[in-house]
């Protein structure tokens, strides 16, 4: 039941992790596609703008300067009938509207330089659109390899968890096994101890023995049977050290995990030695 109810805990856990990497994964990329879509019709706009601007000034400009030819070409004609003087004067007038054609032709230039400046800066950051689209590639891939690290070390987590918790559990079976054993060869010691002074006394009454005698034969018994009692003693002590020992080790590897202890489900308690209380 324990292992049933981690299995479906880690399974929830699992969908919630890859429900909540897969919600991420396409807030980015909505995000991702909304500013490239966004840059790109700023971009367009601002071209068209520009375009649009300039192709108005050039045509504008292209007439005027037209117009100013046709005027000139005119005032030739006219020039070449009319005085020296005259055409001094109109050409004196016709200077400064010339000279303001032509800063204004200039001017154009310098915008029309400036406008080439402008689809070099839009060339440059498309290609850094394509940079930034290749780094959220390689970021995608480096997260999928992630995954599946984590995946591979939940396993073997896993695997580990259950290990130690079956080797907990034999470990207590064959402890509880063994001091039952232990407990029923003590009393069966005790009641053969029993049967035998009985017996004892029995024959002693019958014999009519010396008291002495009977005496010294009884603490041979009590001698003996105290040195079996230290033995079983002693065993039972080398097994509770040996199952308190299994016990740290196994709280030491869950604390390495990461694994908490509230998570088993119980609480390993550690068997007191003899004489402890």
């Amino acid at each position: 039941d324990i292992e049933a109810k981690y299995t479906r805990k880690m399974q929830a856990l699992r969908d919630e992790l890859d429900l909540r990497r897969k919600t991420e994964i396409h807030e980015v990329e909505e995000r991702k596609n909304s500013q490239i879509t966004e840059l790109m019709r700023n971009h367009e706009a601002a071209f068209s703008d520009i375009k649009s601007y300039y192709k108005g000034i050039t045509a504008q400009n292209l007439t005027c300067i037209s117009f100013l030819k046709k005027q000139v070409e005119d005032m030739k004609k006219e020039s070449v009938l009319s005085k020296k003087a005259d055409v001094l004067l109109q050409k004196k007038q016709l200077e400064e509207p010339l000279q303001k054609a032509q800063e204004q032709v200039a001017e154009l230039q310098k915008k029309l330089s400036q406008y080439d400046k402008d689809k070099e800066a839009l060339k440059n950051t498309k290609a850094c659109l394509k940079v930034i689209q290749k780094e959220l590639k390689d970021l995608q891939w480096e997260h999928e390899v992630l995954e599946q690290r984590f995946s591979k070390v939940q396993a073997e987590r896993d695997e580990l968890y259950q290990k130690f918790t079956k080797a907990i559990m034999e470990v207590q079976q064959k402890t509880g096994f063994k001091n039952l054993l232990l407990e029923r060869k003590l009393q069966g010691l005790h009641s053969r101890l029993t049967q035998k002074q009985v017996e004892l006394s029995e024959v002693l009454s019958a014999s009519n023995l010396d008291f002495n005698a009977l005496s010294l034969g009884s603490q041979k018994l009590e001698d003996m049977l105290h040195s079996k009692n230290q033995d079983l003693q002693l065993q039972l002590a080398q097994v509770c050290k040996a199952y308190n020992d299994m016990l740290q080790t196994f709280e030491a590897k869950l604390t390495a995990f990461g694994i908490p202890l509230d998570s088993l489900g119980f609480q390993p308690l550690a068997i007191p030695l003899p004489g402890q209380a």
